[in-house]
């Protein structure tokens, strides 16, 4: 039992830095390592300085839907987070993680419906057909995709972890 509490605790932090890194870093579009566009700046690489140039990227309402989701979902994982952890030592041995579970999976599906919009609409995101073209996805748009079945997984492992308690005693 305390190996899987270890790692449930281990895959949602894993899983919480990942949520936060694709959220925050500059990497969902890239352009020859050149140019890279992220949910709230646009970089340019500078040659003669060696730094990237950012701008804010512009608004529209399906990059202001991924922006909000993937904030919601950092959240709600971290919720969950400090829920199971608080719940770990208040509650008794025949304690629920419901909560903290069910958390885990709304995060993971508000996950999903982000990386959704941004794969359909990235031409109405980045506002330039000929610049899409010429990108691909980066690093972020893809830790974000993989960070849905963990968050998934770990929301049922919650869960599991529940019934494995609740039935133990």
């Amino acid at each position: 039992m305390a190996f899987l509490l270890m790692f449930v605790t281990l895959l949602h932090l894993i899983t919480l830095a990942m949520v936060f890194i694709a959220t925050m870093e500059k990497s969902w579009w890239t352009w020859d390592h050149m140019e890279q566009a992220d949910l709230w700046h646009k970089c340019t690489y500078d040659n003669k300085t060696n730094t990237l140039m950012c701008t804010s990227a512009t608004e529209n309402d399906w990059l202001q839907s991924v922006q909000a989701l993937m904030v919601l979902s950092v959240i709600l994982s971290s919720i969950s987070f400090v829920t199971f952890i608080c719940q770990l030592f208040i509650t008794s041995r025949r304690g629920l993680f419901y909560f903290s579970g069910l958390s885990q999976i709304v995060a993971g599906l508000v996950t999903f419906a982000a990386v959704l919009i941004y794969t359909f609409r990235r031409k109405d995101i980045l506002q330039d057909p000929q610049e899409l073209s010429k990108g691909r996805f980066g690093y972020c748009f893809i830790l974000a995709w993989v960070c849905v079945p963990l968050l998934l997984s770990s929301g049922v492992l919650y869960i599991h972890l529940r019934k494995k308690t609740h039935t133990a005693a």
